[in-house]
């Protein structure tokens, strides 16, 4: 199963020193059920983007925890073995937990497909992004057009080979 798990570019730098995303359990986004009912597509890729797009709202959350983070979203993509994904039922269509899922186990970074990274030409947006999450939870309009800003940024894409480059970005 592919999830998209939400990290910083410290958090990045963390696993590729530990090689593993996380001991686990942890929160990562996937297609799920609801993701798919929310959605309404049947097309694979396009569940997938919105999974994706769904764990950079969860970096951005993580940035916004974090004033010491690099201004720059990051979701790993990784594969792990179907069974120890599993989406909270009770959440199923909580629009915040759409697409959730909690991975048990470790998640070495052996089995990440693909990195996702924030242009630097993004930090601006993504920095202000952070800082009005917390009054566009609380139905601030002006302050969800902010974080509206920050995803209007594409993820840019890189081979795990890049890594160790991307990590150098955070120090």
């Amino acid at each position: 199963m592919r999830v998209y798990v939400p990290l910083t570019l410290s958090g990045l730098a963390e696993a590729h020193r530990t090689g593993e995303l996380g001991a686990g359990p942890l929160v990562a986004y996937a297609v799920t059920p609801a993701l798919r009912e929310w959605y309404l597509s049947d097309d694979v890729e396009e569940l997938e983007y919105a999974a994706l797009g769904r764990a950079a709202l969860a970096s951005l959350r993580l940035l916004a925890a974090d004033a010491g983070a690099a201004r720059r979203r990051v979701v790993v993509a990784a594969d792990v073995p179907d069974g120890t994904a599993s989406a909270d039922p009770d959440r199923g269509l909580d629009p915040a937990a759409l697409g959730e899922v909690r991975v048990t186990g470790a998640v070495p970074l052996a089995k990440a497909a693909a990195v996702h990274v924030d242009a630097a030409d993004a930090e601006a947006d993504v920095a202000a992004a952070a800082g009005a999450l917390a009054a566009a939870d609380a139905g601030d309009d002006d302050a969800q057009f902010v974080v509206d800003g920050a995803e209007g940024h594409e993820l840019l894409w890189y081979a795990t080979q890049e890594i160790p480059n991307l990590v150098g970005l955070g120090d």
